[in-house]
């Protein structure tokens, strides 16, 4: 895997903490985070996120729009932690 601007940014131990996570919540194990995915993560780790923001939320990570989240916006996003507000 090639080193892209997020993963510069942290050093390895943070990477590999968001690594844990994104694993623990993609739930079907397929490299990506879905809607359902993305649903549950929330619920975990901002159980006062309004249903209305869910959707939105998941647009702006999901930057290549292809309907999930792949590690490299997963990083970016967790580097950012506005779930956390």
């Amino acid at each position: 895997m090639s080193e892209n601007a997020s993963e510069k940014a942290l050093d390895p131990k943070k990477i590999a903490e968001a690594r844990k996570e994104f694993d623990f919540f993609d739930v079907d194990g397929s490299g990506t985070i879905g809607l359902r995915e993305f649903i549950e993560l929330l619920t975990v780790l901002s159980p006062k996120t309004k249903a209305s923001h869910v959707q939105e939320g998941f647009s702006l990570i999901d930057k290549n729009n292809d309907g999930s989240i792949d590690f490299e916006e997963f990083l970016e996003w967790w580097q950012q932690s506005w779930w956390e507000y």
